[in-house]
C-alpha cells in the first residue's frame, strides 16, 4: 500500500505540515456562462470541472489543478442539451479571475477572457448573427492557454509516471479493473487507514494549493469520514465503464459510460449514502498511475 506511514489519525497533521503561507496567496478560478450546452474542463489534461446540469452562470476554482507557475493548457469539451447536436446558439464563456486570499477585500481581478469561436452570418445589410462553429456536431472540443503566478510548487505523485497509452489496452484494462476491485473493497469495508493512504496525495495537493489551515483540513476529513463510516454508505457495482487516459497518458481511469447527467464525467468508483436528507451519489474519483520502473498501479 502506498504512503505506508499515513493513517486516518495522522493524515490531517501530515498534510498541514506541507502547507505554507505567503505574503500574497492568489486563488484562481473560472467564471463561466454556458448556453445550450453541457461542458467539461480539463487543466493540463486533468479533469477539473463538469457541468451536466441546466445551463447557467457560476464559477469554479482551479488552484488544485495548478502545480506550478507558468502556462496551463485549458481544454473544454461541449455536449448538446436535449438534442442530438449542438445548436447555432451554443456558446461557452470562460473568464479567468484571481483574488488574493490575504487581501480578499481587494476583490476579483480578471486575468483573461475566452469565448468559444463563432462565425458571423449576415441576415440583412445592417444585421448579422453569430453562429457557433461546431453547430450540427454531437461533440466539440477546443483548448487555449492561460498564464498563472502561484507561490507554491507541487510535485504530483504521477509527475514521473509511465505513459499508460503505450501498454496493450486490453491487458491494461484488465489490470486496472483488478485494482478497482481492490480499492472498491477498501471503501466498502470502511478501512479508514487504507483510505487515508489512498487519498493522501490528492488531498495534499488540494490543501497546499489552497493555503489551508489545519482546522479546514480537519473539518474536510471529518466530513468524509462521516460519510465513509455511515451505515448507509454502500459502494455501487463497477459496471458500464470505458477506459480513459488523462495527464498525457500518465493517468488512467474507468469512467462511467452513460448519458445520465447525475453520473456523467465520474469514474466507476462511487457509492450511495444518506446525507442532506436523502440517498445521494458520492463519487470517489480516483485516478491510477504506474511509477517509472514499477509494475503495479498507485492511486491519485
Amino acid at each position: 500500500m502506498q504512503n505506508p506511514n499515513i493513517t486516518a489519525d495522522n493524515i490531517v497533521t501530515e498534510i498541514s505540515k506541507q502547507v505554507k503561507n505567503y505574503p500574497i496567496e492568489p486563488n484562481y478560478g473560472f467564471r463561466y456562462e454556458n448556453n445550450q450546452c453541457y461542458f467539461e474542463v480539463f487543466i493540463n489534461d486533468f479533469p477539473a470541472f463538469k457541468q451536466f446540469k441546466k445551463p447557467t452562470s457560476s464559477a469554479f476554482e482551479i488552484n488544485p489543478f495548478i502545480f506550478k507557475n507558468g502556462t496551463q493548457k485549458i481544454t473544454y469539451k461541449l455536449y448538446p442539451v436535449n438534442s442530438a447536436a449542438l445548436s447555432e446558439e451554443t456558446s461557452l464563456t470562460l473568464n479567468l479571475e484571481s483574488f488574493d486570499m490575504k487581501n480578499e477585500s481587494q476583490g476579483d481581478v480578471v486575468v483573461q477572457e475566452f469565448k468559444t469561436p463563432s462565425t458571423e452570418v449576415k441576415i440583412a445589410d445592417n444585421y448579422s448573427n453569430q453562429k457557433f462553429v461546431g453547430a450540427g456536431k454531437n461533440y466539440y472540443e477546443g483548448s487555449f492557454d492561460v498564464k498563472v503566478d502561484v507561490p507554491y510548487q507541487l510535485h504530483s505523485a504521477f509527475e514521473n509516471a509511465q505513459d499508460l497509452q503505450k501498454m496493450d489496452k486490453k491487458e491494461l484494462e484488465a489490470k486496472l479493473l483488478k485494482k478497482y476491485k481492490e480499492i472498491w473493497s477498501i471503501y466498502q469495508n470502511k478501512e479508514l487507514d487504507n483510505i487515508a493512504k489512498l487519498e493522501y496525495d490528492s488531498f495534499k495537493d488540494l490543501f497546499v494549493s489552497g493555503y489551508s489551515n489545519k482546522n479546514e483540513i480537519e473539518n474536510n476529513w471529518k466530513e468524509l469520514n462521516q460519510a465513509y463510516t455511515s451505515s448507509t454508505f454502500k459502494m455501487q457495482p463497477i459496471e458500464k465503464y470505458k477506459l480513459q487516459f488523462f495527464a498525457g497518458g500518465k493517468l488512467a481511469a474507468l469512467m462511467l459510460d452513460t448519458t445520465d447527467n447525475q453520473l456523467r464525467g465520474n469514474t466507476a468508483l462511487w457509492a450511495k449514502v444518506d446525507y442532506d436528507g436523502g440517498m445521494r451519489g458520492m463519487f470517489i474519483n480516483r485516478y491510477f498511475y504506474i511509477p517509472q520502473g514499477e509494475k503495479e498501479f498507485k492511486v491519485y
